[in-house]
């Protein structure tokens, strides 16, 4: 495999990892979106491709797939506007692998990871490929130079973490608490006890699931995190704005300085010595 653009993007300092759907409210918004979301700091985009049956996602991001699917957001658009993107930093692809395994003209993974490494994708987070069943996932994604990305859960037990670890490369997506994604007031208690059991790990630790502001971020990198990763907090932003018709730039502005605080509070949680 090729040198990994997401490991990369740990190198220096905390990463920011910030999610947005493909297509919320449409294709066009998205490419603004993200732009805005990389002048704001942010370090590896994910991109969620939305898919019908979204398990891992609270409501503040099923809303947006169904906003992105309503839209017209489908596998090959997707790829399109990642084609169309202009930004400097690695772009991951979250999805749910029904949509891998069916795409193209035989199923499994190996035709949608050729053409999303064709479209500039640097990896992917499934949250639904068990890793005992993730082999073709893995092969396909070793082919291609992609990283592949698991999500490590509380729940997850010593012999699956081994395994997860075994095949995750770019980072580890830490599941910083319990149940779906969605923004939260608090950092959960779960997190430093989940980064202590990853602190062995020889791949970069991001935590995500409830992360909202500069001092949320600022926590769990003081936590012993290499990053933060951010979803919902954003979406709630996105879909602020197709409720109160605001402009493409009013709400690219506002996610900048979402991402711009979070960056800024990640940077903060290093020890004074290594801050930049």
């Amino acid at each position: 495999m090729t040198r990994s653009e997401i490991r990369d993007a740990f190198a220096d300092e905390p990463a920011l990892v910030s999610y947005v759907a493909a297509g919320d409210p449409s294709a066009e918004a998205t490419k603004e979106y993200v732009q805005a979301l990389v002048d704001g700091g942010t370090d590896v985009v994910e991109l969620g491709l939305p898919f019908s049956e979204p398990v891992a996602e609270g409501t503040t991001i099923q809303n947006a797939i169904k906003r992105a699917l309503d839209a017209g957001m489908t596998p090959d658009a997707y790829l399109d506007l990642v084609r169309e993107l202009d930004v400097e930093v690695p772009v991951v692809c979250m999805t749910y692998y029904n949509l891998i395994y069916q795409y193209g003209s035989e199923p499994g993974p190996e035709e949608f990871v050729e053409a999303a490494a064709d479209a500039g994708i640097s990896g992917f987070v499934v949250p639904d490929l068990p890793v005992n069943e993730s082999e073709a996932m893995y092969e396909a994604c070793r082919e291609h130079g992609l990283d592949l990305i698991f999500i490590v859960a509380p729940t997850t037990t010593p012999e699956r973490l081994e395994s997860m670890l075994d095949r995750t490369t770019g980072f580890v997506y830490v599941q910083g608490r319990l149940g779906t994604t969605g923004a939260r007031d608090e950092v959960s208690a779960d997190t430093p006890e989940a980064l202590e059991r990853l602190q062995d790990a020889d791949v970069p630790k991001a935590v995500g699931f409830g992360i909202s502001s500069g001092e949320q971020a600022r926590e769990v990198v003081a936590s012993g995190a290499d990053g933060v990763i951010v979803g919902s907090a954003y979406v709630d932003i996105i879909a602020e704005g197709v409720e109160d018709d605001l402009s493409t730039a009013e709400v690219a502005d506002r996610l900048e300085a979402l991402a711009a605080e979070l960056k800024a509070g990640a940077r903060k949680g290093l020890p004074e010595p290594e801050r930049k």
